[in-house]
């Protein structure tokens, strides 16, 4: 589990091809700190388990259903990723729930300011179904609000602090990002599709 509370900025050192994937070697140094092998650290939103460790950074394989499903196939040598390391038990929660499985990507579309803020536009997709303006969303791993979705789009805005310590500044128009929506959303949906005869109203706040 993590918080979407992005820790550093990575880099894609090499991309080795693997019978069942791929083996990313990601110089990093903040995230390096207490991890060993087998743990868990959210690149670019992706939950990949690290499978070796150097004094400069890690290695993590990706299967071929993940490199398919999310941004992965775009990322080349010298990119920079998003990096967090899984919440311990007893860490800060600060952000909200993300579990590091993607439920889809996005097209990057725009950006404009907004005072001292900047608002980015991505390409809805069937995903976004789950979202809902000032809800959550994950986009490379980063917990955001939903400032408005459209049929075609979805709009966030960062503040400055964001965007120097994430990659969002860098985002060409079309890049594909990585799309997490609130876990919470996505069961209420499955849960009232399956079921859509279900009374909600002791659970959403009313009278059973």
């Amino acid at each position: 589990m993590f918080t979407g509370l992005i820790e550093e900025l990575g880099t894609i050192k090499r991309k080795v091809p693997r019978p069942n994937g791929l083996a990313l070697e990601i110089e990093a140094t903040a995230v390096l700190d207490g991890t060993k092998i087998g743990d868990s650290i959210a690149v670019d939103g992706i939950c990949l388990t690290v499978t070796a460790m150097t004094k400069s950074g890690f290695t993590a394989d990706a299967v071929h259903e993940t490199i398919r499903a999310t941004s992965l196939q775009t990322l080349r040598v010298g990119s920079a990723v998003q990096l967090e390391r899984a919440m311990p038990a007893n860490g800060r929660f600060g952000g909200h729930f993300v579990s590091g499985h993607i439920d889809g990507t996005a097209r990057f579309l725009s950006r404009r300011p907004d005072g001292e803020a900047m608002e980015y536009r991505f390409e809805a997709d069937d995903w976004s179904k789950y979202c809902i303006p000032k809800g959550s969303i994950a986009i490379n791993g980063t917990s955001l609000t939903l400032q408005h979705v459209g049929n075609d789009a979805i709009t966030i805005s960062l503040i400055p602090h964001s965007r120097q310590v994430t990659t969002f500044d860098r985002l060409q128009t079309g890049a594909l990002v990585n799309i997490e929506c609130d876990l919470m959303a996505k069961h209420l949906y499955h849960f009232t599709q399956k079921d859509p005869k279900t009374d909600w109203s002791a659970f959403l706040g009313g009278e059973a």
